[in-house]
């Protein structure tokens, strides 16, 4: 019953981020968050092992979606959602991804239907193994380096703490939502609302 496809899929709604507990609540792992959050709505535990990523099926905003979190490294995360993409045969504009974004404010959010990688490794992955930009996702700002000398990796991979959790948190709850926007009633409503 718990992993029951209750509608057929035509979206993959893909978190990305790195596994392991030593990435949990870090910047690069904003995704994964947001994924986690979708489950919990649906009450649906996003653990089964498919196409290199923890899974399950969902219907969100009226669609039927399966939820992805990589268990590759961010870096390699379009071998995931290439395989997937292609076993649904999915289109790329059927692929919502969810990633961390350093150009933009601690919380805030950005939506988009296409476009280039804007240097993030695991956009990159994705581009490659889809063979096109044109995917929308939803980007949730880290906010950037608060020195520049700080070391980029170091600071996306650093755990969020006190204010800066609690905000992320917030944003988390608002990512969920902005993704059953976009599914319900498409990328135009979901960019007036949330972007």
């Amino acid at each position: 019953m718990l992993f029951q496809k209750k509608a057929p899929v035509a979206w993959l709604i893909v978190g990305l981020g790195n596994p392991g507990s030593r990435y949990e609540y870090t910047r690069h792992n904003v995704g994964f968050m947001v994924a986690d959050e979708l489950g919990e709505r649906e009450d649906i535990p996003i653990q089964r092992l498919r196409y290199h990523a923890l899974t399950n099926t969902a219907v969100i905003g009226g669609q039927g979606v399966l939820l992805m979190k990589p268990t590759t490294y961010m870096n390699l995360s379009g071998e995931a959602v290439g395989e997937a993409a292609r076993f649904y045969k999915l289109d790329p504009g059927h692929v919502l991804v969810i990633s961390d974004d350093v150009d933009l404010p601690l919380g805030k959010l950005r939506i988009r239907t296409g476009g280039s990688a804007g240097g993030h490794n695991g956009l990159k992955s994705i581009i490659q193994h889809l063979g096109s930009d044109q995917f929308p996702r939803l980007k949730v700002g880290v906010g950037g380096k608060p020195h520049p000398d700080h070391d980029m990796a170091d600071w996306v991979l650093s755990k969020l703490r006190g204010e800066d959790l609690k905000v992320m948190e917030e944003a988390v709850g608002r990512a969920a939502d902005a993704v059953e926007c976009y599914l319900r009633d498409g990328p135009q409503k979901a960019m007036n609302r949330f972007n």
